[in-house]
């Protein structure tokens, strides 16, 4: 049961990846595509993307090569996505802010986008052929996208709380869902990394992953499943403080 593309394997890879379909379809049909349109790309691509790779790993007539070719290229995209999302979600929390809100879902989609361009750039000069660059490259990747993710989710949660900023249910949903993953993945891979593990125990490691996502998942459909509670709040003035004063000089700084 716990092997390589056995039954339970062949479900992990699979079935989140429909549930995350289902979720962007949720988002559409609920109308929540104005308010967060990355995730809803994300939701779509990103699912989309895994399942093709997981036909591709299935087909017998596509090589070793070809097939981490095709992974790459998937990692790339949703590497790009991810940024996008959290950018998104930046936008949001600092929606209070106008300014410092555009400034920071625009400088983390550029970086995310750079990020991704540097690596197309690095796999397409590199040597193709070798089918260890390829793999290495791949996880080489995808450890240091989860490492910068998560660091900009830690931020954004220790300066949201620091000031006291006002976070809606579903952005607080996805950052949920994306902070379990990267660190479940980031401890699998350092223990790999440190302790050398038998084929056997990589295996289960992957199986860990797997099973995160799909928890994940379903967290991202109950975020979007239950709808939030609307409170009445009076129309309070917010205090002044350090954003407030950094919004109003880049909002002056925009218009020169």
């Amino acid at each position: 049961m716990l092997q390589a593309h056995s039954l339970l394997w062949n479900y992990l890879w699979v079935a989140p990846n429909l549930f995350l379909l289902f979720v962007g379809f949720l988002i559409w049909k609920r109308g929540l595509a104005r308010q967060v349109p990355a995730y809803l790309a994300f939701a779509i691509l990103g699912a989309l993307g895994e399942l093709a790779v997981f036909g591709v790993d299935i087909s017998p007539s596509v090589t070793a090569q070809n097939f981490w070719r095709i992974d790459w290229a998937n990692v790339l995209l949703g590497s790009l996505l991810k940024f996008l999302v959290i950018g998104e979600i930046f936008s949001r929390v600092f929606t209070q802010y106008p300014s410092i809100s555009r400034i920071s879902r625009a400088a983390i989609s550029v970086f995310g986008a750079a990020m991704v361009l540097l690596a197309g750039l690095i796999a397409g000069f590199a040597h193709g052929d070798n089918p260890l660059f390829l793999i290495s490259g791949v996880h080489l990747l995808e450890q240091t996208v989860f490492i910068i993710e998560l660091g900009l989710i830690v931020f954004l949660f220790v300066i949201a709380a620091y000031f006291h900023l006002a976070w809606d249910r579903l952005s607080f949903g996805i950052l949920l869902g994306f902070s379990i993953s990267a660190c479940v993945h980031l401890a699998t891979w350092a223990t790999i990394a440190n302790a050398s593990p038998s084929e056997q125990v990589r295996t289960l490691f992957a199986f860990l992953n797997m099973a995160t996502f799909h928890l994940c998942v379903l967290i991202w459909l109950y975020y979007v499943l239950v709808p939030e509670k609307v409170v009445k709040k009076s129309v309070v003035p917010l205090p002044e403080n350090n954003l407030a004063v950094w919004n109003r000089e880049l909002e002056r700084l925009l218009q020169q």
